[in-house]
């Protein structure tokens, strides 16, 4: 038996599961304290089973706690970064590309050493233990403790990396430090954001996860808990305490897992509506296509996985705004707005059918008559003209998004999940299907109860050192490994995707590799 939580904007949902049956499932406002939603969501779906507590195997959490934090600029703490690599790389100098609110708070701490890596492992330059010990002296003396260290080509070769946080923490015992080759794929700043940016979240991290152990203790849940990654897999709570960054897009992945399981479908398009957002992605393989591009953070370029989303402001509490009165609907439909800005967790109190005094999307929607939901009678004089606008304008906001996904104009089946959903009232123009299938609503919870464990591997190899064969064996073996470090069962982790890239401009026969690994959870006991 198995919990799955998906900590929303909007909402809180949860689903208790027996193997592949929902038992129960409910979904709660999300609240400002995050762990009391979730501690809330966890009572109601073990009071509507009745389970004994001792029966749940584990809990599987998706949050957006770290998300948050880092757009709403709270919670962070001030870090220090020490980038191996000089002669090279001074131009641009570390978090040179943060926007300068962000970087304010984190503290611009930046500094430059000697050492790094070619792509082929050969030395930039000789790395000096003193120059770091020096380094480490100076961030002492400015009271910091949370420090990410980069250099040049890490994911080649992290020895420079493991060598200067021996030092680090002979200066500043118990220092919180974060490597960006453990973090981060190929790619000097991006990664290194990464890496500033795991080491700020970290203090949260710890303070979050001991708050989710503090709601399980409360109801007597002594099963092991894990956190949603950003690829569909999960990590250990110990894990997510060194690795935050990793949950960052655990929300739509958890949606994107959970239809893939709901509808048997491997490759598809996923549109999960929201409250407040509308988040598009696609399914290869059952899992998420990955962002072949930097994705951006809160204005900070990353390059740590992360699923290939869209996301357009339109949910069940999007707030309309009508075209002007002054001139006829058809004229003025350039005006009607659907969303951005949404009541969002305030639905159930602020909407119309609800007895508040704004007018939202499920408004319009329960006014069109496809859904029954709370006073259907508030809502029975609004402007037919203006409920079909707003239906049309949903439909076109939705298909536009589906087709911006896509890679050919060749139609393809949409898997509509999400509590925001009934939104979605017609055919979608570039669809060959639309699937909306059993439990669509709690969607994401259910991702994350049937999660397995996952690790990559992302790297650069000579072919002229060792034979492809060589290679692709050492990448998967690190993914491999990763994904057993992460709290998979050695026995049950298998490749489920490979991908080789040829580097016509480097020297040496040089092939990037990338492997992801999925293994099942390690039993609990």
């Amino acid at each position: 038996m198995r919990i799955g939580i998906d900590v929303g904007g909007t909402n809180t949902d949860a689903v208790l599961m027996d193997g592949t049956s929902v038992v129960s499932s409910t979904k709660t406002p999300t609240t400002a304290n995050v762990s009391e939603g979730i501690a809330r969501a966890l009572r109601d779906v073990i009071e509507d089973s009745g389970i004994d507590t001792a029966a749940i195997d584990g809990v599987m959490i998706g949050t957006t706690h770290f998300t948050n934090a880092v757009v709403e600029r709270k919670h962070l703490t001030p870090t220090a970064c020490i980038r191996l690599g000089l002669p090279a790389t001074v131009c641009l100098p570390p978090m040179v590309d943060w926007p300068l609110d962000l970087r304010d708070i984190v503290g611009g701490n930046a500094h430059l050493a000697h050492g790094g890596h070619e792509f082929d492992g050969r030395e930039i330059s000789a790395f000096e233990p003193d120059e770091v010990r020096d380094i480490a002296e100076k961030i002492k003396a400015a009271g910091l403790n949370a420090i990410a260290i980069s250099s040049v080509f890490s994911p080649v070769n992290s020895i420079f990396e493991e060598q200067s946080a021996e030092i680090v923490r002979s200066v500043i015992p118990g220092a919180n430090i974060t490597l960006s080759s453990e973090i981060g794929r190929i790619g000097l700043l991006e990664r290194e954001n990464a890496a500033i940016m795991n080491s700020c979240l970290r203090q949260l991290a710890a303070r979050t996860v001991d708050g989710f152990k503090a709601a399980l203790d409360e109801l007597q849940i002594t099963s092991p808990f894990y956190i949603s990654q950003n690829d569909g897999t999960l990590m250990n709570a110990e894990f997510a305490k060194e690795y935050p960054v990793l949950t960052f897009a655990s929300g739509p992945t958890n949606s994107m897992r959970g239809a893939a399981f709901l509808s048997g479908l491997k490759d598809a398009i996923v549109v999960d509506v929201g409250g407040t957002t509308t988040d598009i992605g696609v399914l290869q393989h059952g899992f998420p296509r990955v962002a072949a591009l930097a994705v951006e953070i809160g204005g900070v370029r990353t390059n740590f996985r992360m699923p290939d989303t869209y996301s357009i402001g339109l949910g069940g509490g999007s707030l309309i705004s009508p075209p002007s009165h002054t001139s006829p609907l058809s004229r003025g439909e350039s005006t009607l707005k659907v969303g951005p800005r949404s009541v969002g967790y305030e639905l159930t109190e602020k909407a119309l059918v609800f007895g508040g005094d704004v007018l939202t999307a499920t408004d319009v929607i329960v006014a069109g008559g496809s859904q029954d939901i709370g006073d259907a009678g508030a809502v029975a004089d609004l402007d037919r003209d203006l409920v079909a606008a707003v239906q049309a304008r949903i439909m076109e906001m939705i298909a536009i998004a589906v087709d911006r996904m896509k890679t050919s104009a060749t139609p393809v089946p949409v898997i509509v999940v999400g509590g925001g959903s009934i939104l979605v009232t017609g055919a979608v123009e570039g669809a060959s299907e639309i699937i909306k299938p059993d439990h669509f609503p709690v969607a994401n919870a259910i991702g994350a109860a049937i999660a397995q464990v996952g690790g990559e591997c992302d790297r650069i190899f000579s072919l002229a050192e060792l034979s492809r064969d060589e290679a692709l064996d050492q990448a998967k073996q690190e993914a491999s490994d990763r994904a057993v470090n992460a709290g998979a069962a050695a026995e049950s982790v298998d490749i489920v995707d490979v991908e080789e890239v040829p580097l016509a401009y480097l020297p040496g026969n040089a092939t990037r590799i990338m492997v992801k690994a999925v293994g099942d959870l390690v039993e609990a006991g």
